[in-house]
């Protein structure tokens, strides 16, 4: 059977990786085409992580990256391969990824959550607190992606308390208001916390 040929120059990180993902668990591989050196690695190293042979070859128009899963091999483990002694949480108290530049944490945040919404592992629960709670409100960039984990089965807890402060509460349009003794219990609980 013909792999699938996928192009993916010009495509913003995380796209060309999730793409290659999708095409080795439907159909065992693909060849990949991609434009610049963080893609290339980002895209090899996923596939060798789910134990796939990688040939990578530079050509006029970018890099052709060659996924082939091998015969049987069961994809390396990584940390969230491992069950966990309760739900996973995800407790995010801002609305841009990391401390430096807002605009790129921002950027960063986006990515996070349309990532998270590709993956297969994704949190049992999602809190919201501090600025975090504006991510779910009208207007915000990843509100799609949360009503979609939504979908998924996420629980997402918005504290209240934040909405108030913020005055937004009227404005929330993805998960639900909840209260700190909800958020204390669903942290202690946690079997695996992601803090943001």
């Amino acid at each position: 059977m013909k792999q699938k040929e996928i192009d993916a120059r010009g495509l913003a990180c995380p796209q060309p990786v999730l793409l290659a993902k999708k095409a080795v668990e439907e159909a065992g591989g693909c060849t990949i085409y991609v434009d610049n050196a963080a893609a290339r690695e980002n895209v090899s190293r996923m596939a060798r992580t789910l134990g796939c042979d990688v040939t990578v070859e530079e050509t006029d128009g970018g890099t052709r990256i060659a996924i082939v899963r091998k015969g049987g091999e069961p994809p390396v483990p990584d940390a969230c391969s491992f069950p966990a002694a309760g739900p996973t949480v995800l407790a995010i108290s801002t609305a841009a990824m990391g401390k430096g530049n807002d605009e790129l944490g921002r950027i960063l945040m986006r990515s996070f959550f349309h990532t998270v919404n590709e993956a297969i592992a994704r949190p049992d629960t999602l809190i919201l607190f501090n600025e975090g709670v504006t991510l779910a409100v009208e207007g915000s960039p990843v509100l799609e992606d949360l009503r979609a984990l939504e979908g998924k089965g996420t629980r997402i807890l918005v504290c209240g308390t934040c909405l108030d402060f913020f005055r937004i509460k009227d404005k929330l349009a993805a998960g639900t208001v909840s209260n700190m003794y909800d958020i204390s219990e669903t942290l202690f609980s946690a079997g695996r916390l992601v803090q943001l």
